[in-house]
């Protein structure tokens, strides 16, 4: 525009905002508002002594007594928090306290000893001012008192949770509104092409308006001299409607790359070959004219509507009745293009009104499209010849209008209004309040379709001058406002953005490069957002059906991935953003069922769309052993033997003793029939097999796992064998140490070469589902004692850590260190031993503790 504001001024046209740059010089410099930038932004040598590591935090504990209540151990929840309540070593700090506190006063509560309950809940009312409280506690402390037959008491505990909980409600709500007008804001610049389009001239084009396939824009000059806006003529200063009937036809001229690179475009005019009888020395002939060659051929949105086909980019007047000679533009239009409302100056029927200080002032006109004509042109009923309306813009259904006015009662300057379509007539307009408007000029506004209001103005806080914004919408309030990123804005004006919803291209007015008005074309090259909206849900992968209160861990696997902690909701889902150009990792685990790590990667992306990811969990499958050859016993033996059979010798894991007492079962499983003997004191057992038959072996004994096996059927018409199954059972107290089991250095995690040694400790707990046992992780007597201790607790909560991801049930493991309590020998503090002696303390092993 050029010296666009003194245009403005004098004619008070479709910005309408002469008292705010009135005193602006004709041929002066451009007054910048807001131009400011963001600001920047060896035996017998004394034994080293490790600093120690604070292993087991207050938050760590109150995690794990939080994950024992989800899991129903309540009596363990109640005893972690009860020692982190009594912790005199390592005091909890206040908030720690109060969350303990009312943890533990739920777990009383959940075990039925609400007397303890109503104690603790009390002790919390008394930590928390009443301003801070949350809900599921006061609802839990009036269930209590309910229970203890405090029921006028807790009446009004009742009371205050349904406060809470409406506050609650209301406060959630902003907060997702919130997070979805300003949903991770890209760190990064978004990157976008612009295209300067051939349309563009020495004189002002802006404001552009898709209408059906072409492209509607203001165009006009502001001439040698002020144009009178009274009287008879009108010249070639006033503003018009122009049209281009596909915008497919619209050719760049200079494409700018993201990098602010600029290059000319290559054209495509240039190369197309001309068609016959459009050139200057070839008569037309009769296949020249424009007809359809079939129904699947197209038909051009101009054809039929009274608008003449142009040579590439060359735009036509848009109507001849709708344009005047007064200003008309901005435009916008109904979906199906049967009707347009337009900005024009106080003209109608030929008349031309003013207001009390002498102003033509602008309003918003309507009119529909009949036989290729605009006609029945009305003015909108907020219309007033006292204040300018104009700037329209109608949302998808047509029912609802934003557009931009100086009525008092603004916020200052030109404010964005909206109105609504109801009971057949246009509702009085509202303001859209200091989320959008401000003490400067608000103008151009445009909905897209997904109901985002996009907007220009000078009153915030932007790059200079006209700035476009943003606005995420709830119905028709104002939400949030972002301001977009260059190159769409820059320190000149830019104003009147159109675009799709996901804003991947578009076209918008800008004064940057001549300091006339002229239309660019933009594409988006990079995703809108920093982050990716991904939904992961959780089911079982036998039943299919949801899997609630599964954690979910997500590791950032490169820089600036961030790691998070989630837990399923009912429905088995979690919702999460991740940034953008980052990879992740997906850790699953339930209690109970075998862990699942996925890898997921948002590098690359450059759509909007959300992502989704189905992860299923599999229970542990139950190990049986299964023998599968006979082994030839000895030769007296073979010779008498008649039948096949199967013997073995049931002794136990850890010192291979025979175990008398014993019930073993082997049934059938061609005609289910069962055979079944108690060993002796030799722990031996025989019994006779068909052959062409599978066998199920079981083994049983008060005190010891029941042990299963498969006995692989014997080929039919085969010499008589002998299969040879001897059993090993665990009894309580059995310690088993885990061999091959290493870490590094002061380290706790769980190594490849160890891992593949647990795996078989996994098959174990597996082999016998009702085994009971604690890991223990032992250290040699180096180092200081009390470290010792800490790592070694590390260590085994790492193994315990591990046979739970491999769906073995938390349950069933406790985890403890004994550091160098424990040795093997007699390598203790101040006796020189070797390598070799000292290995042999560092172990891991595991204890029976219970087999039910």
């Amino acid at each position: 525009m050029t010296r666009y504001r003194t245009f403005l001024s004098v004619l008070a046209t479709f910005l309408w905002v002469a008292m705010v740059w009135a005193e602006t010089p004709t041929n002066g410099p451009r007054t910048k508002k807001n131009a400011g930038r963001r600001p920047p932004v060896t035996a017998t040598a004394p034994k080293a002594v490790p600093p120690k590591v604070p292993l087991v935090t207050p938050d760590s504990l109150l995690r794990q007594a939080d994950r024992m209540v989800s899991w129903k151990a309540y009596g363990r929840a109640i005893d972690i928090y009860t020692q982190l309540l009594a912790d005199t070593e390592g005091p909890l700090n206040a908030p720690q306290r109060t969350a303990a506190t009312v943890g533990l006063a739920n777990a009383y509560r959940l075990v039925g000893d609400n007397t303890k309950a109503e104690k603790y809940y009390r002790d919390w009312l008394a930590r928390v001012p009443a301003t801070e409280r949350r809900p599921q506690p006061v609802l839990q402390l009036a269930q209590t008192l309910a229970a203890n037959g405090k029921f006028k008491e807790a009446e009004g505990f009742y009371e205050e949770y349904n406060q809470l909980l409406d506050a609650q409600k209301a406060r959630r709500a902003a907060e997702v509104t919130t997070e979805a007008g300003q949903r991770s804001r890209s760190s990064q610049p978004v990157q976008y092409r612009l295209e300067s389009l051939e349309l563009n001239t020495k004189n002002e084009e802006f404001s552009p308006m898709y209408y059906r396939n072409g492209l509607v824009y203001v165009a006009g000059s502001k001439g040698g001299s002020a144009i009178e806006t009274a009287g008879s003529g009108g010249g070639s200063g006033y503003l018009d409607l122009l049209y281009i009937p596909n915008r497919n036809d619209i050719l760049a001229s200079t494409i700018i790359g993201p990098d602010g690179s600029e290059v000319k475009a290559d054209n495509p005019r240039n190369r197309r070959r001309n068609r016959v009888g459009e050139d200057a020395y070839t008569r037309p002939t009769s296949n020249d004219s424009k007809t359809v060659p079939s129904f699947s051929g197209g038909i051009r949105a101009s054809e039929g509507l009274g608008y003449d086909a142009r040579p590439v980019s060359a735009a036509q007047q848009f109507s001849k009745s709708l344009n005047t000679r007064y200003h008309e533009g901005p435009a916008t239009f109904y979906a199906d293009g049967s009707r347009i409302i337009f900005t024009r100056n106080n003209y109608n029927d030929g008349k031309a009104r003013k207001s009390a200080e002498g102003v033509n002032k602008l309003k918003l006109y309507t009119a529909e499209q009949q036989n290729g004509a605009w006609v029945n042109v009305e003015e909108m009923p907020f219309n007033s010849d006292e204040y300018s309306v104009g700037h329209p813009t109608l949302t998808r259904d047509g029912r609802t209008l934003y557009f931009a006015s100086d009525m008092p009662g603004g916020q200052g300057g030109s404010d964005i209004y909206v109105t609504q379509y109801q009971n057949g007539r246009w509702s009085k307009p509202v303001n859209l309040g200091t989320t959008v408007n401000s003490k400067g000029n608000e103008l151009f506004p445009f909905v897209d379709e997904a109901g985002n209001l996009y907007f220009a103005s000078d009153g915030k806080r932007g790059l200079g001058g006209l700035d476009i914004f943003m606005a995420t919408m709830a119905g028709t309030a104002p939400q949030t406002v972002e301001h977009l990123d260059a190159p769409i804005n820059s320190p000149q004006d830019d104003f009147g953005l159109i675009t799709d919803a996901n804003r991947q291209s578009g076209y918008f007015s800008t004064n940057r490069r001549n300091g006339s008005d002229d239309i660019m074309r933009f594409v988006r090259q990079s995703s809108l957002y920093a982050c990716r909206d991904l939904t992961i849900r959780l089911y079982d992968a036998d039943t299919d059906q949801p899997l609630d209160s599964v954690q979910v861990d997500v590791v950032g696997r490169t820089e600036g991935g961030e790691d998070q902690q989630l837990i399923t909701d009912k429905n088995g889902l979690v919702r999460l953003c991740l940034q953008g150009d980052s990879e992740f990792r997906f850790v699953s685990s339930r209690d109970g069922y075998v862990s699942s790590t996925v890898g997921f990667s948002t590098q690359g992306l450059t759509d909007d769309q959300p992502s989704r990811l189905e992860i299923g969990l599999s229970k542990p499958t139950l190990m049986i052993d299964t023998v599968y050859t006979a082994v030839p016993g000895s030769a007296a033996d073979m010779a008498n033997l008649t039948r096949s059979r199967i013997r073995g010798i049931v002794a136990t894991e850890r010192d291979q003793r025979p175990i008398e007492g014993v019930t073993v079962t082997l049934r059938n499983e061609c005609d289910k029939s069962v055979q079944s003997v108690v060993t002796g004191p030799d722990g031996v057992y025989v019994f006779d097999l068909t052959e062409g038959c599978d066998y199920t072996l079981v083994t049983r004994k008060p005190t010891y796992g029941t042990s299963t096996k498969k006995i692989k059927k014997l080929p039919k018409k085969s010499k008589p064998k002998q299969v040879e199954a001897d059993v090993r059972m665990f009894s309580v107290g059995d310690v088993v140490t885990l061999d091959n089991i290493y870490y590094d250095l002061d380290k706790s995690t769980i190594r490849s070469d160890a891992a593949r040694e647990l795996d078989k400790l996994v098959s174990t707990m597996r082999r016998y589902p009702s085994l009971v046992i604690e890991v223990r992780s032992h250290t040699d007597s180096k180092g200081d004692a009390g470290y010792n201790r800490e790592l070694s607790t590390r260590r085994a909560r790492s193994v315990a850590d591990y046979l739970v991801s491999k769906g073995i049930s938390r349950k069933r493991i406790t985890a403890r260190g004994y550091g160098e309590s424990m040795l093997l020998n007699n390598c203790t503090d101040g006796v020189i031993c070797t390598d070799d002696e000292h290995q042999r303390n560092r172990r891991t092993e595991f204890k029976v503790l219970a087999i039910k």
